[in-house]
């Protein structure tokens, strides 16, 4: 059963957002209707992750509390986003013997083919970590190919790729801490890049393959769609901060100016046009060759259909899509949500980590809950990969 009144928290290096949306009415896509949104600067946070529980509280029960008027209902539970620096993602590739004497596959072989892929995850990529969730990439029987659950089918050999997403334990306990302490109970945790990629991303761009870029102000974090489901994720510690100290330190200017200079709010002959768009491009580029050499070492870069779709505050900089399409090769644009809220127009994508996870806490109860204390692998394994399938939109 969907859920009616669900929130989610983004908590962001400079801004924590909250959505809160009912699930029992309907946008002209699909989603539930936002009812009220909220914002505050962030504050105990750097790079994504937590270096002040109280802090981060009080920033967190701000942004709720104007969601909350807006809304006209009390927040009890959420769902939050995980990001910064201390999320990545590893494809481990594992393989079992089936049991049977016929050589039919089972549940009982998938299952343990599950946990023999949750014990083959490398030490180093798991060390301090917790793992968020995994999504079952790919089926082999044989050699061959499966589509979908290979449970019924005959074969001697059974293989599967999976992708893990992670983060540093200690960083995912303090984002619940936080949030607790802001007297909130929270529901389940999601990677941000892939909360976003609910309801930045359609279908189609899913299913043929692209790559949603989300430029924070201190990070940058990237998710790879293909075949309608994630298939890599990863954060940079860059993001449009750097843009701003470099224009700063280039131009001789305040912090302040210099973010103002950044986003288009002063103009004028103050200052050298081509100057300043020699520094922006050096520190974009720099963004874009991370983004690309990770493509490069999961072998997709240039070969994503969709191309490269751009959230986030970066997003804002001027011919930032123009240098995406040269650096990477690949089609660009700016991501939009293209909703409302209210009377207003709610266009900017940098709401939507907070409105994906609503979006996705709709139909939470349909599909496997995430465990944010322990390994989660029993009777969850059935059901993920069709979960993923059915609500990505």
């Amino acid at each position: 059963m969907a859920r009616n009144i669900i929130t989610g928290i983004d908590v962001g290096t400079y801004h924590i957002k909250v959505v809160i949306a009912d699930g029992r009415e309907k946008t002209d896509k699909g989603f539930p209707k936002i009812i009220g949104v909220g914002t505050t600067e962030s504050r105990g946070l750097r790079h994504g992750y937590v270096t002040n529980v109280r802090e981060v509280a009080d920033s967190i029960r701000l942004a709720v509390s104007r969601a909350e008027e807006k809304a006209g209902i009390k927040v009890k539970k959420a769902f939050v986003g995980v990001n910064g620096i201390g999320l990545a993602s590893t494809v481990v590739i594992s393989s079992i013997m089936t049991s049977r004497a016929d050589a039919e596959i089972t549940d009982l072989d998938v299952a343990k083919l599950h946990e023999q892929a949750e014990k083959d995850i490398p030490r180093a990529a798991i060390a301090n970590r917790r793992i968020i969730y995994a999504i079952p990439l790919q089926y082999k029987v044989d050699g061959t190919p499966s589509l979908g659950n290979p449970e019924g089918l005959s074969g001697n050999k059974l293989e599967l790729k999976t992708l893990f997403i992670t983060c540093l334990d200690h960083h995912v306990s303090d984002l619940i801490a936080a949030v607790n302490e802001a007297g909130i109970e929270v529901e389940d945790v999601m990677a941000s890049p892939i909360a976003a990629g609910f309801v930045t991303l359609s279908k189609t761009q899913k299913i043929a393959g692209s790559v949603l870029a989300n430029i924070g102000a201190e990070t940058v974090s990237i998710a790879v769609f293909e075949n309608n489901i994630p298939t890599s994720l990863e954060v940079f510690p860059i993001g449009s901060t750097d843009i701003t100290n470099d224009i700063a330190l280039g131009l001789k200017v305040p912090l302040e100016e210099a973010e103002q200079i950044k986003i288009g709010a002063i103009t004028g002959s103050s200052y050298p046009r081509k100057k300043l768009e020699e520094i922006i491009s050096a520190r974009v580029s720099d963004i874009f060759d991370l983004v690309e050499a990770h493509l490069k070492k999961i072998g997709r870069n240039g070969l994503l259909p969709a191309g490269i779709i751009i959230t986030g505050g970066g997003s804002g900089l001027n011919m930032i899509d123009e240098m995406a399409k040269a650096a990477l090769k690949l089609p660009s644009r700016i991501g939009s949500l293209g909703l409302t809220e209210g009377k207003s127009s709610f266009k900017d994508a940098t709401w939507a980590v907070a409105y994906g996870l609503c979006i996705w806490g709709t139909h939470a109860d349909e599909g496997p809950e995430i465990d944010t204390t322990s390994a989660f692998f029993k009777n969850l394994w059935k059901k993920v990969s069709r979960w993923f399938k059915q609500f990505l939109p």
